[in-house]
């Protein structure tokens, strides 16, 4: 069973599924469609529903190994509609062009640094030849997926491996898992099946096929419909758990059928294959055969031939090929004779494909067969006997067909042929006419012209723009960019800078913005207050004043350094104003000291009691206070703790001699010991102590000379007596360690080891920075771009803060843009900038935040403006800003900035990075192949003028330990908890040593897989018990005493060195290991000495079986409560589904209310208190009177304190109905008090709508972050999570990126597609935050446990980037200089455009193709209408730009207002029917969500609607035909023009780019011979050559010329040199495309219409296979574009009007930061106001308003009910 809390719980499977019957099982074929049925109903349909359609790179697999069905790849090239093999209407059989296809597609695996298999399975190959089809088909097939699998391992090794294994049950497959550990396997499902038997039998095969995998836990992805954008492949991605019993699932009786289906398409096989043996793919290890041997094996074959010229003149056209150009070998399909070309496709070439297949099965022979040269060839021998060979063939070829074995003595041995079928050579087809570029229509730009004459374009100025039919909303007036995208009437700038002035607000309106205001601050001092530790206390803000130095400014803004005055300068005599301050001073500071004195003399006399536990904790609390925090008090109180410990040691008499004793004690005092000799006023008196303590444990060697020049004091009290006063020796033998102290600090005091790199003081900071730190300090002071990578915790947070401190003290001007990629993070950093920083900014303020959902202060006035990627691109291609803002930016900081490589947002980070007009500053803890990316990054900055520098910091502060929790098999055996007090650790959390989990199979070491310093000692105790692996002198060498410096404290920079070491021997471990030379590799050897016992002893098939449900959610009060007595806690626990992570938390809710009302049934403690409490109740009235009696006895004072006599009994504060304290999880001695708990968690129950059972978990002290909750109880959770109230959060990866939650454990809680190399080092990463913890865990719970040493092992992805130059960004950058009137800033930032060598990182165009892009969008701008020939935007440039995350929808919606589609929809009398129409029609623009091809199919649906009786109608019903001709005929103007940019671009590059014939990857060349074959042959060939510019040659050799259907041929089929993106190109195919049509195997899915419909949300989950933890999001995005495109349509109307209607209300809140997108409020409609039809508004534009409007509205009260 799978493991299910993503709201997928409802399973469709086997409610009704039909029983497979005996007598359903025969040998015919005419089964296999019900047995197809049958797997589809009982499992692959569920697989289907739950699949995702996913990133394989970036979001899923990263760099890990997957196998690539090598049948599945051969399956994608020969179904290749442009391929010419295997053709029913012609002889085509063009290999080289399969060639080609294959490795354009390996070519999209390699460029996105996929890691992958390639794997044949024999039993698999039926879909690939297509058995049961013709004889020519199949046998053609079979030939090409031979020679393509011989191309594969003959030139393309540097690709991939190739294995060939019989089917899923062959043990070598077996074996291979265990070896490669592949991630997934990539391949096809064999799809849809029609009523055609024969197609369905091996697609039952693929089935049966795909459920072994799967049944070992190994995910699929579809290979077919995969889409490659950018750096991505997106596909569907299904799983399942491990199924013990895989062929007990499915039945006996469907085996049976399998086994059957298996024979029979054995015996079709045999039948095609005309009696020739049928061999399996297998490698060539030998030398290369001849073609002279296959020659001499073909005629010995064909001694009945009918026709034995054929075979001549076959092996005669191959040995032609190599002479042949590519160019010339482009002729297309021939025909000779109708007769000849049945006889060729029917008999001879399928039994010449057999037969050489059998020969290339045996024999290793790179042969080149052309179908199209082959029927020339023959063509010209039959066509004109009257010519000698040399004339008809030239003298090369003659001689080579003279040395050919003549089978008769013919010496041509065409005679029969000649007279049976008279030839007329003609092409099938007329040649095509080459490729003419399109005139280009007039344009102008001061900005552009200088650029774009490098590419010498001629526009025609007389040709016009396309005109369209009905065009509506003002035709084409210029569009002004000046307005708020969601509401018409709200300027983007105030009075002065062009806007409007701000309507004034009455004192109401006046008193809810300040409320609004008021309650923000106090919930941002709040988060501030816990973020800097400054609760109860006020802020230390640095108070700020530009143009004046630290040294000018008030206390607290210097950086006192300890040696950092300058030697021979002397100092000023003090004035006697200054000396007089100095006596008071002195005078001051004498008095403290002997208070502190007094103070401390009289604590000690409270602490002179026997009871050792009680004085530890009393002193405990003294050292919070005030008093204890510095000077010498701090010390002497320090060294007092000390001696409590080695007394309460003493005292220990039982077991004080024991190891786990003495480690305890040795490694308190060495802490504290530590913390000691770092003070600077350590004393004689104190350093004597100290040493004293050293010599006792061992620690000799570690004594440090006394402090010199350092004054002393005795202490207040007696140390303890360690040592005889005679003697000197040691009064406790027990205390010195048993060990060497270098092992001692290896095994036991890692984590206290001194951390620092290369620390030194600095005046910059506060603190004494390592030395990448003082070099990042160095960058910021030259005002250097940087990106810094350093892993969380090594100390990146100081560099933000002094970047904007810079900026706070050059101007009063100067405006840094903080970027953060989530909204979270940008509150939190909000709040950290309100807690430092202190200026008074005039008509502004210090900081601002600008997010989608909300605006804090003016983003225009401030001079921190913290924001999201988003908003940011936003304002910098806003024109208003453009002029007035943007100048005014000095640095940029992009937080996070690893997630430029992520599917979604990536390109609005690349467009900020490429228009930045100053330096920024990244920052990541996680980006793959740093070196990589930061040489594009630099090359950016330094296009835009700035120096950058790279700073790689590759060490954690703190180390993480990875544990691994066994879970209890099943819920009955958990027990009952009995309370946190009680619950002693399971011992169930198992120890991984990093080197252990090698044991999976990994090749390379991480580069971040660290040890600490006990697994450093672990792996060379387990090296030196190995035999033969370390040489004696290496074992010497490492030995940790001899490696490490004996005579002081070890350091983390000591244990890295030592560290490098040991891993360079485990890699030379891990080559022996990969090479396969040993059978028991030492390597798993050591990987067994290091795995813990448990994990070691326990079963493979229990480790890796994934828990169901029950069991899982019960285990987990178990591991929490492990958690809190072993002090693990607070603990994050990490689930990347929302709803799981509601189940996980209402389940320990749950659990903990049943085991307290359980111990509170039964406990006599609990019954006792019950009986006081009562009793106390029973007395309130007698206290009552008691009271007043004594009030009227004493009389009232005025001063008297409040509450004076209320009642301070623990009766007065005991509420029986709150939790007990043994069953929550809540912390204790936090400064959250139980008033503000009751009042927060009332507040929330009351508006939030956040369900009564979260809120109820927050009195146990667990709390829930993810992006469905309410955005308070989020920010509650964060607050009181760092405040140590909760303990436990359970979070999807919310708080993942840079969120200060600093947490003890990091938990991931489940497996999840999710889970990738990057999302684990986010979320580990929480764990062990520097200032918190010396050590951070991370324990993976419910997880296989090879899924988790995949995840250790996992590496980083490399980062890769798209195409960020899309049509629509033009428009926009045309935009804003227009709307800027060409500003310097954003000319800058557009030239600079053109300087870089490389817009894409991983990506060769240079500057000339970036040219003739922008070049021909502009054109396809000015086509579409959208922009004037001076680049001035037109009336619907609204909808396209404000739409611009959703190209080429934006596009195809101006298209279709353009040609009046949408109002055709409106037009219809039926208000209910037009907006059902118009929600069809969006649905197809917006939100598309693909749906698995078997999920899709009619049985599937039928049987889904039935079992839900549900409403929904799962696939979104077709497009209108209208509305399908206007977009088709738009996509035929695209293709036009771009088609037309590639055959410019080659042809004017043409001498540059050369001649296209080499292959993409293996490079080889088919260039010919240079003269060709000559003769009549070759004059036919140039005759009949297809004239290509655009198109690959390797493509034209089946026959096409630069004639294209869509967008996605063109880009697929260009030649080599020209970069073509579909994605990059405003295609409309996606919306025209029929299913079966090109590259459109998924139907759509009908969610937001179902949802429309509806309104269930249980009912999209179920039937239209939604999660439920995603359908908010979605419907959030789907009824934001609709709110956009509604706003732009005000807009249009009121500018089509004489007179525009002005509501005075829109513009009451924020009339002065109104730019960007709407509150979270406002894209629910709670509070649109009804927009009133401007007069001279035409009925039809109108109209089209209203049913928008109205259908918008009809959707957000649906979806309002919803979240509500």
């Amino acid at each position: 069973m799978d493991l299910d809390l993503d709201g997928f719980d409802v399973s469709l499977i086997g409610v009704d599924d039909p029983s497979f019957e005996e007598d359903t099982v025969t040998t015919g074929p005419e089964d296999f469609l019900s047995a197809i049925q049958y797997i589809d109903n009982h499992w692959y349909g569920e697989r289907n529903r739950r699949g995702r359609q996913m990133d394989l790179i970036g979001d899923y697999a990263g760099t890990e190994p997957f196998v690539l069905d090598g049948e599945a790849l051969l399956q994608e090239v020969l179904d290749d509609p442009l391929l010419g093999i295997a053709r029913p209407s012609d002889v085509s059989y063009q290999i080289l062009h399969a060639k080609y296809l294959l490795e354009r597609l390996l070519q999209k695996f390699v460029t996105r640094s996929a890691n992958f298999d390639i794997v044949f399975f024999q039993a698999t190959r039926h879909l690939t030849q297509k058995t049961g089809d013709t004889p020519w088909v199949v046998c053609s097939r079979r030939l090409a997926r031979r020679q393509l699998f011989d191309h594969l391992t003959t030139h393309l090794t540097s690709v991939s491996e190739v294995f060939c294994f019989s089917g899923p049950d062959d043990p070598e497959w077996a074996r291979y898992i265990l070896d490669r550990r592949p991630m997934f396997v990539m391949t096809n499902d064999g799809g849809p099946v029609s009523d055609n038997r024969e197609t369905a039998a091996p697609a039952l095969c693929q089935r049966a096929f795909i459920f072994e995998v799967m049944a070992r836990s190994i995910p699929i992805a579809l290979l077919h419909g995969a889409i490659f954008r950018d750096s991505k492949i997106v596909t569907f991605i299904f799983e399942q758990g491990l199924i013990l019993d895989s062929r007990g699932l499915l039945g006996s009786k469907f085996w049976a059928c399998i086994e059957k289906t298996y024979t029979y398409l054995e015996m079709r096989e045999r039948q095609t294959n005309f009696g020739n043996p049928i061999s399996p793919l297998r490698l060539h290890l030998g030398a290369p055969s001849s073609r002279e041997s296959l020659w001499t094996c073909l005629q010995e074959a064909s001694g009945e031939m009918e026709y034995p010229g054929l075979l001549w003149c076959f092996i005669l056209h191959c040995e032609a090929l190599p002479l042949i150009s590519l160019r010339n070998r482009a002729i297309g399909s021939q025909r000779c004779n109708q007769d000849l070309d049945a006889h060729l496709q029917g008999q001879f070439l399928p039994k010449m494909f057999s037969l050489i297949d059998s020969y290339l099965a045996e024999q290793k022979l790179d042969l080149d067969i052309d179908g199209n040269v082959f029927v020339a060839f023959l063509g010209t021998l039959l066509s004109d006997a009257s010519l000698s060979l040399p004339r008809r063939l030239g003298d090369s070829l003659s001689q080579i067909a003279a040395s050919i074995k003549s089978p008769s003595d013919d010496p041509l041995h065409l005679d029969a042929l000649k007279s049976r079928f008279p030839v007329q050579l003609s092409r099938s087809q007329p040649r095509p006419l080459a490729a003419v570029p399109k005139k280009l229509l007039p344009f102008h730009h001061d900005t552009f012209d200088e650029r774009f004459s490098l590419i010498s374009l001629s526009p025609n100025e007389v040709e016009k723009a396309t005109q369209y039919g009905a065009l509506e909303f003002g035709r084409d007036t210029a569009f002004n960019d000046k307005f708020h995208w969601h509401n018409t009437k709200r300027h983007l700038l105030p009075k002065h800078l062009g806007g409007e002035q701000a309507k004034p607000t009455d004192e109401r309106q006046r008193m809810k913005l300040m409320r609004r205001h008021q309650q923000f601050i106090s919930r941002l001092t709040a988060d501030a207050a816990t973020l800097t530790g400054a609760l109860g206390a006020r802020f230390n803000r640095l108070t700020i004043v530009a143009g004046r130095t630290d040294e000018t400014q008030g206390k607290g803004t210097k950086h006192p350094v300890k040696g950092n005055k300058k030697p021979g300068k002397k100092e000023k005599p003090m004035s006697s104003t200054e000396k007089l301050r100095a006596e008071i001073a002195a005078k001051k500071s004498k008095q403290d000291a002997d208070e502190h004195l007094e103070w401390w003399e009289g604590r000690l006399k409270e602490l002179s009691g026997s009871d050792l536990d009680k004085n530890l904790t009393t002193l405990t609390a003294l050292e919070r206070n005030p008093r204890t925090t510095g000077g010498w008090l701090r010390d002497e109180v320090t060294l007092y703790r000390l001696h409590l410990i080695i007394l309460k040691w003493i005292a220990q008499v039982h077991d004080q001699e024991t190891d786990a004793v003495r480690d305890h004690y040795t490694v308190a005092i060495m802490r504290i010991v530590k913390g000691l000799l770092e003070s600077e006023r350590l004393t004689l008196t104190i350093h004597q102590v100290i040493t004293t303590v050293l010599t006792v444990l061992g620690f000799e060697r570690f004594v440090t000379p006394p402090p010199e020049s350092q004054s002393d004091r005795p202490l207040c009290f007696k140390f303890v007596k360690l040592v005889r006063s005679k003697s000197g020796r040691p009064l406790y033998d027990f205390m010195r360690i048993t060990e060497d102290p270098i092992t001692w600090q290896l095994r036991l005091f890692g984590e206290y080891m001194d951390r620092s790199m290369d620390s030194k003081p600095d005046p910059r900071v506060s603190f004494s920075p390592d030395a990448w730190q003082r070099e990042v300090l160095d960058c910021l002071d030259r005002n250097d771009s940087i990106l810094v990578v350093a892993p969380t915790s090594a100390g990146k947070t100081f560099i933000s803060f002094y970047a904007m401190e810079q900026v706070l003290r050059a101007s009063d001007d100067g405006v840094l843009v903080y970027v953060a990629p989530t909204k979270a993070l940008v509150t939190q950093v909000a709040a950290e900038i309100y807690a430092r920083f202190s200026k008074d900014v005039k008509n502004g303020s210090l900081w601002a935040i600008h997010t989608r959902d909300y605006r804090i202060n003016d983003p225009q006035k401030c001079q921190i403006l913290v924001t999201v990627p988003e908003m940011l691109s936003i304002m910098m291609l806003s024109p208003p800003l453009a002029r007035t803002w943007l100048p005014r930016m000095k640095r940029i900081i992009l937080d996070e900035i690893h997630t430029i490589g992520q599917e979604g947002g990536g390109a609005t980070w690349e467009q900020i990075l490429l228009l930045a007009p100053c330096p920024i500053i990244g920052l990541s803890a996680t980006v793959g192949d740093p070196e990589k990316f930061n040489q594009w990054l630099g090359s950016v900055q330094e296009a835009h003028g700035f120096k950058h520098t790279f700073i790689h910091h590759p060490h954690r502060y703190s180390h993480l330990r990875k544990f691994y929790y066994l879970l209890h098999n099943s819920a009955g055996s958990i027990g009952t908890f009995k309370g946190l007090g009680k619950h002693v650790s399971s011992e169930r959390m198992r120890f991984l040593h990093p080197i252990s989990v090698l044991s999976f199979g990994s090749r390379t070491l991480p580069t971040d897989l660290a040890l600490e310093a006990r697994d450093a000692l672990m792996l060379y105790q387990a090296l030196e018990g190995l035999p033969n692996v370390l040489t004696p002198e290496e074992r010497e060498r490492l030995r940790p005493q001899n490696f490490l410096s004996s005579s002081k404290p070890l350091r983390q920079e000591d244990i890295i060195g030592y560290e490098s070491e040991l891993k360079r021997v485990v890699r030379t471990l891990m080559d022996t290991t990969n090479s396969g030379v040993d059978q028991d590799p030492p390597l798993l050897a050591l990987t067994r000495r290091l795995t813990d016992p448990r994990i070691g002893q326990a079963d493979d098939a229990k480790l890796n079986m994934l828990p169901d449900r029950e069991v899982f959610l019960q285990n987990l009060l178990g591991l929490l409560g492990d958690l809190h007595a072993q002090g693990d806690l607070p603990a994050l626990l990490f689930s990347f589904d929302r709803i799981a992570c509601d189940e996980a938390v209402y389940s320990l809710l749950d659990e903990l209310e049943k085991a307290e009302e359980q111990w509170r049934a039964t406990s006599s403690e609990w019954a006792e208190k019950m009986r006081a409490y009562e009793s106390w109740l029973a007395g309130a009235k007698l206290r009552e009177k008691q009271k007043e009696r004594a009030a009227k006895q004493r009389p009232a004072e005025e001063d008297a304190p409040r509450g004076a006599a209320s009642d301070t009994s623990w009766e007065a504060s005991f509420d029986p109905s709150e939790p007990s304290k043994d069953f929550s999880f809540a912390g204790n001695f936090v400064s959250v008090s139980k008033e503000s708990v009751e009042y927060e968690i009332s507040r929330l129950g009351k508006w939030s709508g956040v369900d009564p059972r979260a809120l109820a978990a927050l009195k146990r002290g667990i709390g829930i972050h993810h992006a469905g909750m309410n955005k308070g109880y989020r920010a509650l959770v964060e607050s009181w999570f760092r405040q140590g109230y909760l303990r436990v959060v359970v979070s999807t990866s919310t708080l993942a990126l840079g969120i200060n939650a600093p947490t003890k454990t990091s938990v991931f809680m489940g497996d999840s597609p999710f889970l990738t190399a990057l999302m684990y080092r986010q979320c580990a990463g929480r764990a062990g935050r520097r200032g918190y913890d010396l050590l951070g865990k991370v324990v993976f719970y419910g997880i296989s446990f090879d899924r988790v040493q995949r995840i250790i092992l996992s590496k980083l992805p490399s980062l890769t980037g798209g195409f960020p130059l899309t049509s629509t960004l033009v428009l926009r950058l045309l935009n804003l200089m227009h709307g800027a009137d060409s500003a310097p800033a954003t000319v800058k930032a557009v030239q600079s455009l053109f300087q870089m060598p490389r817009v894409i990182w991983d990506s060769q165009e240079g500057e000339h193709q970036l040219l003739h892009h922008l070049r021909f969008s502009i054109e396809y701008l000015r086509r579409a209408r959208l922009i004037d020939r001076e680049g001035r935007p037109m009336n619907l440039f609204g909808i396209a730009a404000h739409l611009y995350y959703t190209e080429p929808s934006n596009l195809a919606l101006v298209t279709l207002l353009r040609a009046g589609v949408i109002h055709e929809i409106c037009s219809n009398k039926s208000m209910i029917k037009a907006k059902r129409e118009l929600i069809v029609l969006f649905c197809h623009l917006f939100g598309r969500r693909e749906l698995p091809s078997i999920y899709t199919s009619k049985e599937n649906l039928e049987k889904v609607l039935r079992l839900t009786k549900s409403a929904s109608r799962v696939i979104l019903p077709p497009l209108d035909s209208k509305a399908r001709t206007a977009l088709s005929d738009h996509e035929k103007q695209i293709l036009e023009i771009f088609t037309s940019y590639a055959s410019t671009f080659a042809i004017q590059n043409s001498d540059h780019l050369g001649e296209d014939d080499a292959l993409p990857l293996s490079r080889l060349k088919y260039a010919g011979s240079g003269h060709g074959v000559g003769g009549t042959l070759q004059r036919y060939l140039e005759q009949n050559t297809t004239p290509v510019v655009v198109r690959s040659l390797f493509v034209a050799n089946s026959g096409h010329g630069d004639v294209f259907h869509s967008i996605s041929e063109l880009a697929a089929t260009s030649r080599s040199g020209i970069y073509l993106n579909e994605h990059t190109i405003p295609s409309m195919e996606r919306f025209i495309a029929s299913r079966e049509g090109y590259k459109s195997s998924f139907a759509l899915n009908a969610y937001l219409y179902d949802f429309y419909i509806h309104g269930q949300v249980s009912t999209l989950a179920i039937a239209n296979g939604i999660r439920k933890g995603d359908i908010w999001y979605l419907l959030d995005d789907f009824t934001l574009s609709l709110t956009t495109v509604r706003g732009a349509l005000e807009q249009l109307l009121t500018k089509a009007s004489k007179e525009a209607v002005v509501d005075p209300e829109d513009e009451i809140l924020d009339v002065d930061s109104g730019f960007g997108e709407p509150d979270e409020d406002d894209t629910q409609g709670k509070n649109d106001p009804k927009f009133s039809r401007p007069q001279g508004v035409t009925d039809r534009d109108w109209r089209v308003y209203e049913v928008l409007d109205e259908m918008l509205r009809e959707l957000q009260e649906k979806f309002r009910a919803m979240w509500a």
